[in-house]
This record gives structure tokens, sequence and C-alpha cells, in this order.
């Protein structure tokens, strides 16, 4: 499996969510699979975005992308990190 971790301060947590949304669309067509939100505890405008992608190269492309960066301006969307991940193993306890 490919993931994509982004990390990430958004100006207004409701206004991201609402972009986020309308993005689904080219987000599936660029191979994200599924994804997961998390915020931290203490502060719900800093989001944590792991998603699963067909491949990671992909995924590079789509968030390089011209159009995805206007995207994140228009969302408030404060200096993000990416992390591009293989997963290696896989366990429940």
């Amino acid at each position: 499996m490919q993931h994509v971790l982004i990390i990430h301060e958004v100006e207004d947590y409701f206004v991201w969510k609402f972009m986020f949304d309308q993005a689904i669309h080219i987000r599936k067509e660029a191979g994200e699979i599924s994804y997961q939100l998390l915020r931290y505890d203490t502060d719900s405008n800093n989001i944590v975005h792991l998603s699963v992608w067909n491949s990671l190269a992909n995924a590079r492309i789509f968030f390089e992308s011209s159009e995805l960066i206007e995207i994140r301006k228009l969302a408030g969307v404060k200096a993000p990190t990416f992390i591009y991940l293989e997963e290696i193993e896989r366990g429940i306890l």
C-alpha cells in the first residue's frame, strides 16, 4: 500500500473542509483510494490527512500540481508537510 501523510495548519477548519470535500472527484481521479482525517486534540485547525494511493508517483503529481496549489491557497492551508510512505507491515492486536 502507498500512503501519503499530510500535516498542516488551516486558517479555518470549516472553510478547509468544504474545499476538501469539493475536491473529492479530482482526488479520486488522481489515484486517491481512501483517506482518514485527524486533528490535534488541542487545536481543531491543525489537520492530519492520511490517505492511501494507487501509486506514490500519482500522489506526487497531484499534490505538486498548480491546480492543487491554488486550491490549498483558497482553502487557507498554511505550510503543508507531505510525507510519502510505503507500507511494510500491518497488524491488529
